[in-house]
């Protein structure tokens, strides 16, 4: 084992050991492992700015290893940034810290996005590199790169060997960029021992055959093997590189380097005095002398950088006014004036003009009508663009055009939402992605940590029940909505007809975390409203017909279901019955809303109540009560025409009629 360790990276192995000792809990291996490549990137390439973390021209650092977190959190501490005292490095992975167990965006500054599930974090990081490259395209002039800036990412064996990294490593290879550069730690452990017997595919061919440049066989603990292979990578033009540094886990510690015991647990006091001691650390835990500081100290640096970036943007802003303000506009995720203007006029004028479409095809009619005015709007399809209608007019891929607004991201639902979630994170972009709702099966934990981060990611998921037809059951959405629903942070709209989606793709725009719109293959009847109608809907549960008096009972539906229920309710007024049809096209937000408001609409007094949605009916007794009743379905589906599924399991008028009178005559 070497022992001809520099004291700068040193002081990242001996605050995270210190860390995780003092947490009785986490990963020392990574980050003693990798504490030489850290070193060199942070020291010599990185650029960023611990007095303004937020600088926009910064490179982004990604950890996709995210176990590794308390090297990034010494990395933060030892180059200046405030959030990452001492103080919170003793606080790691305990309640309320701005240190937990695995990096997470919005803890602490400097942390570009929250990573733990393998592989996410380099997904992210094409993303990020999307981002600059078609921000750069749009914005920079001869002599003004105002977009300029490297995303470094760090992944280990665990990284590579998820099925995500091999889509978004595809898809960078064919988009070639040349801006993001990854460093693979390669040390052939993982928690079960020795990767060799799980993991033994050729890695620098397999990034050769997606057109990546590869550095191969570099010593991932020699200084100058690591600053060479990041000079090289700097240089390469036309494809992304991955740089393969061969390293070895925990080094440092004389009795665990090199096995799995130090991957995931502390290494223990007796072994931690024995680390200190082959390192020739001499201080007491958390003390770093201030030699080594000084030499990682980078407020002065990242303040000339971006001082330079700042004079560079003033002479942009005097040469191109116009280009500066929506760039200051974009970057600061400020909406258009115009865009709310007509945005507004076009959803009163749907009151009264509206057909009888999909609510995909009146999702489109939204982009053709608002794309123009919202040129962040960065759109995407896991390879259904005809099937999803995420396609307008103007939508140009990036592949052809540089400063394009449309992505085909192939067959790769999952990659897709992780590579949008790190668009949305770099900012200047509103991501919209496309699949059938089916296949959200595929990307759900993109989704999941889209809401985590609070990121303004729009997911359009199509074909949205039964009503898809002949495709059968393995295509057929049955509890997917409700999963949906489920997620924290995300809403999720069930529009029923063109008016609904209209303010369901409103609300997704003006809210600051991700949507979901659930729409129909299918056809819709337009329902009218009147205005106080149009502004409940805003609140995701309203009143949409009273029929006679004070209700009886009450008929809860969302999209395609809500025309039958509505239909059912007059038949039924006919009868003599009081009814109430409550259109609930999110219920994330319907939740949200006042006691007074949910009272109003769904009053407390009235037990009897049927729910009306072709998807698994547990989620909606949270409505109905133990004295309702849900029409949905809780089996899977069956391959047929729409019509007749929709009879068969009961979605028809008749049927809503029949178990209507049997709740009223209970």
């Amino acid at each position: 084992m070497r022992r001809n360790l520099k004291k700068t990276a040193n002081a990242l192995r001996i605050l995270s050991i210190d860390a995780i000792e003092y947490a009785n809990s986490g990963h020392p291996g990574a980050p003693m492992g990798m504490a030489d490549i850290a070193d060199v990137l942070w020291r010599k390439f990185l650029k960023h700015n611990p007095n303004n973390p937020e600088w926009k021209n910064r490179d982004r650092f990604v950890l996709s290893n995210g176990h590794a977190s308390m090297l990034l959190y010494s990395l933060l501490h030892l180059s200046g940034y405030k959030d990452a005292s001492i103080e919170e490095l003793k606080k790691f992975r305990q309640l309320g810290s701005k240190t937990p167990g695995h990096p997470e965006f919005g803890h602490i500054a400097g942390v570009e996005v929250t990573t733990g599930p393998l592989g996410q974090g380099l997904a992210n990081a094409v993303g990020m590199a999307i981002a600059e490259r078609t921000l750069g395209a749009t914005f920079n002039r001869t002599h003004y790169p105002i977009v300029d800036n490297y995303t470094w990412v760090f992944v280990g064996d665990g990284c590579l060997m998820e099925g995500i990294s091999h889509e978004v490593a595809s898809l960078a290879g064919t988009l070639k960029l040349n801006k993001l550069i990854v460093i693979y730690d390669c040390n052939n452990i993982s928690i079960d021992g020795d990767t060799r017997g799980w993991f033994t595919e050729d890695t620098a061919k397999r990034f050769k055959s997606y057109n990546w440049n590869v550095i191969e066989n570099v010593d991932g603990h020699n200084f100058k093997d690591i600053y060479e292979s990041i000079k090289i990578a700097k240089l390469t033009k036309d494809k992304p590189s991955l740089i393969i540094c061969n390293t070895i886990i925990g080094l440092g510690s004389p009795n665990k380097n090199g096995k799995a015991s130090c991957h995931g647990a502390p290494l223990g006091s007796e072994e931690v005095f024995l680390s200190r001691k082959f390192l020739n650390w001499n201080y007491d835990p958390f003390i770093i002398p201030d030699e080594i500081y000084s030499k990682w100290d980078f407020k002065k640096q990242g303040n000339d950088l971006e001082h330079n970036w700042n004079k560079l943007f003033n002479e942009y802003k005097n040469k191109y006014p116009d280009l500066a303000k929506e760039y200051l506009r974009r970057t600061n995720k400020i909406l258009s004036k115009e865009w709310k203007k007509t945005s507004r006029l076009s959803i009163q004028k749907m009151c009264k003009h509206s057909n009888n479409i999909s609510t995909r095809q009146a999702s489109q009619n939204i982009l053709e009508e608002w794309g123009l005015l919202l040129p962040e709007l960065l759109g995407g399809s896991a390879d259904l663009a005809p099937s999803n209608l995420t396609l307008w007019s103007k939508s140009q891929s990036i592949k052809n055009v540089s400063c394009g607004n449309y992505i085909h991201y192939g067959v790769r639902e999952f990659g897709m939402t992780a590579i949008a979630n790190g668009i949305a994170n770099y900012g200047g972009f509103i991501p919209y992605t496309a699949t059938f709702l089916m296949f959200v099966e595929y990307a759900k934990n993109a989704v999941r940590m889209a809401a985590m981060m609070h990121l303004k990611h729009i997911f359009i998921y199509t074909h949205d029940s039964i009503g898809l037809g002949e495709d059968g059951p393995t295509h057929q959405p049955i509890e997917q909505i409700g999963n949906l629903r489920s997620t924290p942070n995300l809403n999720v709209w069930r529009p029923s007809d063109q008016l609904e989606t209209a303010i369901a793709w409103h609300s997704a725009l003006e809210n600051n975390n991700p949507t979901a719109l659930v729409l129909s293959r299918q056809n819709l009847m337009h329902i009218n409203r009147d205005a106080i109608q149009i502004d409940n809907i805003y609140k995701g549960g309203y009143v949409l017909k009273d029929f006679n008096f004070y209700p009886e009972l009450i008929l809860i539906s969302t999209g395609s279901e809500l025309w039958i229920t509505l239909c059912a309710a007059e038949i039924l007024s006919k009868k003599g019955y009081s009814i109430r049809v409550v259109s609930m096209p999110c219920t994330n937000i319907f939740d949200q809303q006042d006691a007074y408001y949910k009272e109003l609409i769904l009053p407390k007094k009235v037990k009897k109540r049927l729910a009306i949605e072709a998807s698994h009916s547990d989620f909606w007794y949270k409505y109905v009560g133990l004295d309702g009743f849900v029409l949905g379905i809780n089996t899977f589906g069956e391959s047929a025409p729409s019509e007749e599924l929709f009879m068969k399991f009961g979605f028809t008028t008749e049927n809503i009629v029949n178990i209507s009178e049997k709740l009223l005559l209970n």
